[in-house]
């Protein structure tokens, strides 16, 4: 997996999009700075400084989009939980990508699709990890609360290579068979990483609130929701 290293830029997701023609497959984006990132939505992701981590991985998985593409950023949320578990952490997922530890916010995924005109070339698959990060700085982050990897270990951790090799290591080891199984292969896993199962939950859908009890995650990583005796799936939102 190559990997091309950045001082800064306005967004790795960005950057790997403007020049994706010139990148092989599984080539990844890495920078320093980024001071432009985006979240789900259009959302800004705040830069916490040099001591985070800021990748994107180029794909170029087949000449067509296939179903299985949409459920990439929860299998790098799960691939996540599993390196975050290597510290003595208790990450959990919130449907259908944000990793916490507690109720605490520790990583921004981004999945992008990638076309010229009407044709499929695939795709950029981003992600953000608060690695190092002060208390002060996490309160500029507005619309969820937001935790890091020193804060919650009690120390400042100084191998940001180290997490982003154990991170590419285990998402390459497993890519190929999700290609094929899609969600099922992650489904255990990320079933047991989801603590909202069973609960009440409302999901904002473009400005549209959707309520209910959240009963499972279907076999296309959709969330079903039951309210009134009926059953809806959810393929997007963010649960409030």
């Amino acid at each position: 997996m190559n990997i091309v290293y950045l001082d800064e830029i306005d967004s790795t997701n960005s950057y790997a999009k403007r020049n994706f023609d010139n990148f092989d497959d599984r080539t990844v984006i890495s920078a320093s700075v980024q001071n432009d990132g985006r979240g789900r939505y259009g959302r800004k992701w705040v830069d916490l400084g040099e001591g985070n981590l800021f990748l994107s991985i180029i794909l170029k998985p087949s000449k067509d989009f296939k179903q299985v593409y949409a459920c990439l950023t929860q299998y790098l949320s799960v691939i996540l939980c599993h390196v975050l578990k290597d510290y003595s952490l208790e990450p959990s997922i919130k449907w259908p990508n944000d990793v916490l530890i507690g109720d605490k916010k520790i990583a921004g995924i981004l999945c992008e699709t990638v076309m010229s005109k009407n044709t499929f070339k695939g795709l950029v698959l981003g992600i953000g990890v608060n690695l190092n990060a002060q208390k002060n700085d996490l309160l500029l982050i507005k619309d969820k609360k937001a935790t890091s990897l020193n804060i919650e270990l009690g120390r400042e951790y100084e191998d940001k290579k180290l997490f982003t090799e154990k991170l590419l290591s285990a998402f390459l080891k497993d890519y190929e068979s999700f290609l094929n199984k899609g969600f099922l292969l992650i489904r255990h896993d990320y079933l047991n990483a989801c603590k909202f199962l069973g609960k009440e939950v409302c999901v904002n859908i473009f400005n549209e609130k959707k309520c209910g009890k959240a009963t499972d995650i279907n076999n296309l990583g959709e969330l079903v929701l039951e309210h009134k005796n009926k059953k809806i799936a959810l393929t997007m939102g963010d649960i409030l």
